[in-house]
């Protein structure tokens, strides 16, 4: 395989999987005849991860944050030392299978970002996380108008000059693979997903589930209205729609009179808020026309 890759992977307190991932990815990729670098980013570890990518010195490119600033955070940094035009990001949680890492490479060329979707129980997840998710897919497909299998897969591969060109969008925490999917989906990138079984991750998650689900909500709304506010305003004015809708039957079926003054002003106020989207919209793009974008 001739494509040149720099393969990023960002830790944090991963001391029972990484020198597994470490030492996999390059098995795998000096298999398949690929060019590449392994560009580790600790981002401020307190385990013994530290210790362990040190034996990996002249092995891996090692980027060492003194403190933990983020996900998101330490990809760039690694896209930013990257030598190749292309990247591979993995995380360091022996979850994803680095032996699929030249499937997706096979697609570049073709495609600006190959996304390993993930399948299986260990996606899947609990009952709790399970609504959050499928929010998260129908809101990314809502705006992008493409069918997106997963959002915030941590295995991609891709350009790395097209994901830099949206660096001041891309998260900097742990929404970052939302954003990015976001970013290349509604710019008008192409992206391919390929199936992928997700295995158990080694070691305990960062995550916490309630605050990080609502800062993917607030991130995923934020770049739709970077990217394609009129999304968001139309589905403002859907809901007030329906509200009114449900209002004028209250006030025809069961006589309710207040329900009529609640359907005129929902279906009023949803003018607004439309016509508010177009203004968002134009603004937009006469921004994006100065910049030349």
């Amino acid at each position: 395989m001739s494509i040149q890759v720099s393969v990023v992977v960002p830790v944090y307190n991963e001391e029972l999987a990484i020198g597994e991932v470490i030492d996999s990815i390059g098995k795998t990729l000096a298999k398949a005849g690929v060019e590449h670098e392994i560009i580790v980013v600790d981002d401020g570890s307190t385990d013994s991860t530290s210790s362990i990518l040190k034996k990996y010195a002249g092995k891996i490119e090692l980027i060492s944050h003194p403190d933990n600033i983020g996900y998101g955070r330490s990809i760039k940094d690694g896209i930013m030392k990257a030598r190749y035009p292309y990247v591979c990001m993995i995380d360091g949680d022996a979850s994803y299978p680095v032996n699929r890492m030249p499937d997706l490479l096979s697609y570049l060329g073709t495609y600006d970002m190959v996304v390993g979707a993930r399948t299986g129980e260990n996606y899947k997840g609990s009952l709790i996380k399970y609504p959050a998710r499928i929010l998260f897919l129908w809101l990314s497909e809502f705006a992008s108008g493409r069918r997106i299998p997963d959002v915030n897969s941590g295995f991609r591969v891709f350009r790395k000059d097209a994901v830099k060109r949206h660096f001041n969008t891309l998260c900097a925490g742990f929404s970052f693979t939302t954003t990015i999917t976001l970013a290349m989906s509604l710019g008008g990138y192409f992206i391919k997903y390929v199936p992928i079984e997700y295995h158990r991750r080694k070691g305990q998650s960062k995550i916490r589930y309630i605050r990080d689900t609502m800062r993917s909500l607030q991130i995923i709304v934020e770049t739709i209205l970077y990217y394609n506010p009129i999304k968001i305003f139309i589905l403002l004015a859907g809901i007030l729609w329906f509200i009114a809708l449900l209002g004028l039957m209250a006030y025809k079926i069961a006589g309710v009179e207040w329900a009529m003054a609640l359907a005129i002003s929902a279906f009023l106020t949803s003018f607004i808020v439309f016509g508010l989207g177009l203004t968002t919209d134009l603004l937009r793009k006469v921004n994006m026309k100065e910049e030349g974008r």
